[in-house]
């Protein structure tokens, strides 16, 4: 069944894959109902795959082979907060490892250009720390990675 609101997500062909590859890397993600489309459509046929809704997380989307008019940005992007360095780097490793690429403060792109800030908890809790200080540490520490180091935050955040 559709859910009543979910992420609409534009992909120039490659929705099932994308729904395919977040299911598998993800926990609480699946691929559920792929959508042929009815008859043409300006970037594709009939019989094409039209929309594949999937979760990510726990989270409702639609992907939609609307073709190569729109592209992503980082306007949009997932959060994920991960527990450890391992769910970090599993996760930040399967998104730049299947064609990705990294950016800074803990952002990577997938390669259908769909952001990720794959952000430990440790480093979402060091920012606010209420000690200004720590915090600003642990935030300039932050500013000069890609990939999140968490005990290079801690560390930082410690002093």
């Amino acid at each position: 069944m559709t859910p009543k609101n979910a992420i609409c997500l534009w992909y120039d062909g490659a929705a099932l894959e994308a729904a395919t590859f977040y299911a598998a890397t993800f926990p609480d993600s699946a691929v559920g109902r792929v959508m042929h489309a009815p008859g043409d459509f300006p970037s594709g046929q009939q019989g094409d795959i039209l929309t594949v809704e999937f979760t990510v997380l726990g989270i409702p989307c639609i992907g939609l082979n609307g073709g190569p008019a729109f592209k992503h940005s980082e306007a949009f992007s997932f959060q994920v907060a991960t527990d450890d360095q391992a769910e970090t780097d599993r996760y930040w490793d399967a998104i730049v490892g299947n064609g990705g690429e990294e950016s800074a403060c803990g952002w990577c792109r997938d390669k259908w250009g769909i952001s990720w800030q794959i952000s430990p908890r440790a480093l979402l809790d060091a920012i606010v720390d209420p000690d200004r200080v720590a915090a600003k540490r642990a935030f300039d520490a932050m500013m000069t990675m890609r990939k999140i180091d968490i005990a290079a935050i801690e560390a930082a955040r410690r002093g």
